[in-house]
């Protein structure tokens, strides 16, 4: 039963990736199409599989994402918005399986963290057979990207920082041993130097800055790996500023930076689009988190433009709900890892999308509610 409770996780992150026709092995876009959403419906009848009963455990978070559905439901109903219709009952079917999955949150073994683990894993695996494979292809333009299965630098860069920022917390909390946090640190730390992506280094360091604060007065290691990474960095400030501000710049003029890499462009002529009551406030509908053919590449903008400001009060509710849960939980490894998901979640939601659709982003948020949950003894399903 928990093998296929993983199976439905890792299908539901392959559900949540992009297809792109750029990968090294040739698969044809209607067959590498058809397998990313073949598997959201296996993955629900595997949940279904393994919860026959329907049993439900109550939580706050995916009530509200379950609202983000009913917003959907109701821009379709207008007849020029018909075309969501289908990403709209993609995004129903995936809720419906994160709802299924919830009688395993609040376990004390971690059991829905470990599959996440594990599916990442396999996604940075194949990033680096890519890598072997076809260095050509897969440093294409400066920046590491997964070319067996095409992932962008920036989602491979998401992959590395939320493993490697997720093992450190384990560590920290003596859940897993030096030997295989270092080997794991420098796997994922190259990687993710690699893609050179500002977003998820900058999430990262904020996600490990939160959860460790949430532990420091009660591990000395937590302490003592705080002082270390101070003097460190001090001394790299000092000797390596140079090589630092080159790299967190990579060859981008000042127009570039200010623009952050053209993302405004798009922001924009987005906010003056003319929109009307209803598309205020319920948006056009589901979309590919694009306009006017560009990627929006903000949670809160393509938020707006999706969903409308219903959608956005969604976001940020979910988000407070989240953090305010964390704040009154006592000091445990569960908190601190939901305290680095959604402080990461927090900082990549300005340069990235996904609480609105079925993300991985979306996946996290779900995890982070399951690590809050009390144990499975303490509160009976209903």
């Amino acid at each position: 039963m928990q093998r296929r409770v993983g199976i439905a996780w890792g299908l539901l992150v392959l559900n949540s990736l992009t297809y792109y026709s750029l990968s090294v092995v040739h698969i044809p876009s209607a067959v590498g199409k058809g397998i990313a959403q073949a598997a959201l419906p296996v993955a629900l009848l595997l949940a279904l599989s393994v919860n026959r009963r329907v049993i439900l455990r109550p939580n706050v978070l995916l009530c509200l994402a379950s609202l983000l559905v009913m917003g959907a439901l109701v821009t379709t109903l207008q007849p020029q918005h018909l075309g969501t219709v289908y990403r709209t009952v993609r995004l129903a079917e995936f809720i419906t399986a994160l709802w299924l999955l919830t009688p395993w949150w609040g376990r004390r073994d971690l059991l829905l963290l470990r599959y996440h683990l594990a599916s990442y894993a396999v996604l940075l695996g194949s990033v680096i057979l890519g890598l072997m494979a076809a260095p050509g292809h897969a440093l294409l333009g400066g920046r590491l990207a997964g070319v067996l299965w095409y992932i962008p630098p920036t989602e491979v860069a998401h992959y590395a920082a939320i493993v490697l920022g997720l093992v450190v917390v384990l560590w920290l909390c003596g859940y897993v041993r030096n030997r295989p946090t270092l080997a794991v640190v420098a796997v994922t730390g190259i990687i993710l130097i690699l893609t050179h992506t500002r977003t998820a280094l900058v999430g990262l360091v904020a996600g490990l800055l939160v959860a460790g604060l949430s532990l420091i007065v009660a591990k000395a290691r937590v302490r003592k790996l705080f002082a270390a990474v101070g003097a460190v960095s001090a001394v790299a400030i000092i000797t390596l500023s140079s090589f630092i501000t080159a790299w967190l710049a990579r060859g981008e003029g000042t127009q570039e930076l200010s623009d952050l890499t053209g993302r405004t462009l798009v922001w924009g002529p987005l906010l003056a689009y003319p929109r009307d009551i209803f598309q205020e406030i319920f948006g056009f509908g589901l979309s590919n988190g694009s306009f006017d053919g560009l990627p929006i590449d903000s949670n809160w903008l393509s938020s707006y433009e999706e969903l409308g400001l219903f959608g956005v009060v969604i976001c940020v509710t979910m988000l407070l709900f989240l953090l305010v849960t964390a704040y009154f939980q006592p000091r445990s490894v569960q908190r601190a890892l939901a305290l680095f998901l959604i402080t990461y979640l927090l900082v990549a939601s300005f340069t990235q999308d996904g609480f609105t659709d079925a993300s991985t982003y979306l996946l996290e948020l779900t995890l982070a509610a399951s690590l809050l949950a009390p144990p499975v003894g303490a509160r009976r399903p209903v």
